[in-house]
C-alpha cells in the first residue's frame, strides 16, 4: 500500500449563534478521487488518519477556518484507533455520527477524548434512553429538524433540557423553521436558509443604501472615466480610506506602497480599482450578516480563477461571484437590481437565470461551496483543482476581511 498522503477535497458550512454571528464551521472533506462526500459510515475506509492528518497538518486548516472553531465528523474506526489526533482541543469539536454502533469500547474511547479536553457533539441526533451515556459526555447536540415534525421536535428538546448541552438545529430551510427553533431555545443554527434570499418584490433600495448603490452603479458603467472614478472615491472618506488600506494589505500582494487613489489607479488600472471599490461599497451595506459578504468574496475569488477557462476575463469572473448574492444582501429581486446596474448581458444572464457559460461557472462554484460535489461534472474540472482554488479563495477572504 502506498504511504503517499492523499489529496483532500475540503469545504465548510457555517454554524451561527442566536445573533447570526458565525460560531464555527462544519468541515466537509473526502479523499481525492472518491465518489462519496463527507466523512460518513459509508465511506469510513477513506476517513483514515492519513486523510485527516493531511487536511489538518499539511494543508493547514487555519487557511479554511481562520480563527473560528471547526466541527469534524469522526468514524467509529477513527475513534477506536490509537492514531494521534492532529488538532488541538481549542480548535475542534468532535462529531459522533448518528449511525455509529454504541458499545462499551466506543464509550470508553469517547470518554478518553473528553477527559483529554476535546468537545463532543452528537450529530443528526434523535433522543432515546440508550444514548444517555453519550449525551452525558456531550457538550453540543445537533438535531436534524427535517427528520421530525414540530411536536416531535418540541418533545426531543424537552428531553434534552435535562442535560447540560447546547442545542444546534441543522438543516434549517425556512424562516418558520428558524423561528420555531429560536422559540424552543436552540443556541446554534445551520442550514441553507441562511444563504437564501428573503425577497420583497416591491421593496425599494433603502435610503441609507441609495448613495452606495449609486456609486456601485457608476462604477460599473463601462463609459465611466478615470477622473470620475477618482472623484467618486475621494468624496467618500470612508471609501477612500478603506481602499488604500486594502491596496496596501497582504491580500493584494503589491510590492510597493500605494499612497494615493491616483497612484492606485495607475498601478492597478481602472478596471481593477473599479472592482475593488465596488467590493468595499458592498461591504458597507448595513444590516447584512457578515457571512454573506464572506460568501460573496469566496465566490468572487473562485470565479476569478476559473473565468479564463470559460473564455471570460478574471474581472468578469470576480464581479459574477461578488454580485451573486446581492439580492440576498438587499432583500430585492435580482431582476430588479440588474435593471439598475449597467452590467453586460452575459453577466446579467448568469446572475438572473444562471444562463450561458458564465452561469455554468457560477453553478459549479456554488455547488462546490454547498458540498454538492457529486453534482459537478468533473470532466470539465477536477474536484482536486476546485478544492485548491477554494482553499486559496477562503484564505484570501480571511485576509481581505480584516481590512474591509
Amino acid at each position: 500500500m502506498s504511504t503517499t498522503a492523499p489529496s483532500v477535497i475540503i469545504g465548510r458550512q457555517p454554524i451561527y449563534d442566536r445573533d447570526m454571528n458565525v460560531y464555527a464551521y462544519e468541515l466537509l472533506f473526502r479523499a481525492g478521487g472518491e465518489n462519496a462526500s463527507g466523512v460518513t459510515a459509508e465511506n469510513a475506509d477513506m476517513a483514515t488518519s492519513r486523510v485527516i492528518n493531511h487536511a489538518f497538518m499539511e494543508l493547514g486548516i487555519e487557511r479554511v477556518i481562520g480563527e473560528h472553531i471547526g466541527f469534524i465528523n469522526l468514524t467509529r474506526s477513527f475513534l477506536l484507533s490509537d492514531d494521534p489526533i492532529p488538532f488541538t482541543q481549542e480548535k475542534i469539536v468532535l462529531e459522533v455520527l448518528e449511525d455509529i454502533e454504541i458499545d462499551q469500547p466506543l464509550l470508553d474511547a469517547v470518554k478518553k477524548l473528553v477527559y483529554q479536553g476535546y468537545v463532543l457533539a452528537l450529530d443528526d441526533f434523535i433522543y432515546n434512553e440508550k444514548l444517555a451515556p453519550l449525551v452525558k459526555m456531550a457538550k453540543i447536540i445537533k438535531v436534524d429538524i427535517l427528520d421530525v415534525d414540530a411536536e416531535e421536535l418540541t418533545k426531543h428538546v424537552n428531553e434534552l433540557k435535562r442535560y447540560s448541552v447546547r442545542l444546534l438545529a441543522e438543516k434549517i430551510e425556512t424562516r418558520e423553521q428558524f423561528n420555531l427553533c429560536m422559540q424552543l431555545g436552540f443556541e446554534l443554527f445551520q442550514g441553507y436558509y441562511f444563504c437564501r434570499p428573503s425577497i420583497i418584490e416591491d421593496k425599494p433600495v433603502p435610503e441609507n443604501h441609495q448613495k452606495l448603490f449609486q456609486i456601485i452603479e457608476r462604477l460599473q458603467d463601462p463609459d465611466v472615466e478615470f477622473s470620475e472614478i477618482e472623484r467618486l472615491i475621494m468624496q467618500e472618506v470612508g471609501l477612500s480610506y478603506k481602499l488604500l488600506r486594502l491596496l496596501n494589505s497582504a491580500a493584494m500582494g503589491l510590492r510597493r506602497k500605494v499612497d494615493s487613489i491616483q497612484q492606485g489607479l495607475i498601478i492597478l488600472g481602472l478596471k481593477a480599482i473599479r472592482t475593488w471599490t465596488t467590493l468595499i461599497a458592498l461591504n458597507a451595506v448595513e444590516s447584512v450578516p457578515p457571512e454573506l459578504m464572506t460568501n460573496a468574496l469566496i465566490r468572487a475569488k473562485m470565479c476569478e480563477r476559473l473565468a479564463p477557462n470559460y473564455g471570460f476575463s478574471e474581472q468578469t469572473g470576480f464581479l459574477t461571484g461578488m454580485f451573486s448574492n446581492i439580492d440576498v444582501m438587499m432583500g430585492i429581486p435580482m431582476d430588479k437590481l440588474m435593471n439598475s446596474l449597467p452590467l453586460n448581458g452575459e453577466l446579467k444572464l448568469a446572475l438572473t437565470q444562471r444562463g450561458g457559460p458564465l452561469g455554468q461557472l457560477l453553478d459549479i462554484v456554488i455547488a462546490y461551496e454547498q458540498g454538492q460535489w457529486d453534482n459537478i461534472d468533473t470532466q470539465e474540472i477536477s474536484l482536486e483543482t476546485l478544492s485548491d482554488i477554494y482553499v486559496e479563495a477562503t484564505e484570501w477572504t480571511i485576509q481581505t476581511k480584516t481590512v474591509l
